[in-house]
Parts: structure tokens; C-alpha cells; sequence
């Protein structure tokens, strides 16, 4: 299974084993990292599932869908290179070893 970083904004790193198929957001979820809240489950519909995709990965991943696009328009503080939505990130095995951060707030 690809391994997932998840750093909190105070720094607290977490890296946890992610189901290959899952999301991004479901990884940290079924892991109880805090600050994600996901409060639309995954339905692109919220933008509390907001993380920052470390440098490095941000050409790796694919690219934002129009949906996407117009929901990070309602999460806190983002950043127009790397703001994504993790529900929007399908966990592949050429993930292992992504960096994510997550915002101070979602919201």
C-alpha cells in the first residue's frame, strides 16, 4: 500500500499506509488524522477536505477538474498551485511517499 504524509499545520507529521483505489481524504479519514473534516464524504461539495500538496508532487498528481477548481474557491487560505481537495486525489501506487499539508482551519 502507497504510504501518505499527512502534516498538520502545527507541524505533527503522520505517515500511514493508504488502500490503493481510496482517496487522499478517505486515507486520512480511516486513519484519524485530524484536520480533515470532509463533511460532504468525498462528494466535491465542501472544500473541508482542503490540503496543500508539497512542492514536489504537485506535477506528479493529475490535474484540478473544473469542479474542483470552483470549490477551492470556498476553502480557507488557498493556494492556486497547491490547494487540492484530497477527496479528489485516487491513491495509486506512484503516490507512495506524498506529502501533504493541511491548512490551519478548513473553513
Amino acid at each position: 500500500m502507497p504510504r501518505i504524509t499527512y502534516i498538520e499545520d502545527n507541524g505533527t507529521e503522520h505517515a500511514v499506509e493508504v488502500e490503493t483505489g481510496s482517496s487522499v481524504m478517505q486515507g486520512a479519514r480511516d486513519n484519524d488524522i485530524p484536520g480533515i473534516d470532509a463533511d460532504c464524504g468525498g462528494a466535491c461539495a465542501c472544500a473541508t477536505c482542503h490540503v496543500y500538496v508539497d512542492p514536489v508532487w504537485i506535477e506528479r498528481l493529475p490535474q484540478k477538474q473544473d469542479m474542483e477548481e470552483d470549490m477551492l474557491d470556498f476553502a480557507s487560505e488557498p493556494d492556486p498551485d497547491r490547494s487540492r481537495l484530497s477527496c479528489q486525489i485516487k491513491v495509486t501506487d506512484e503516490l507512495d511517499g506524498l506529502i501533504v499539508r493541511l491548512p490551519a482551519s478548513q473553513g
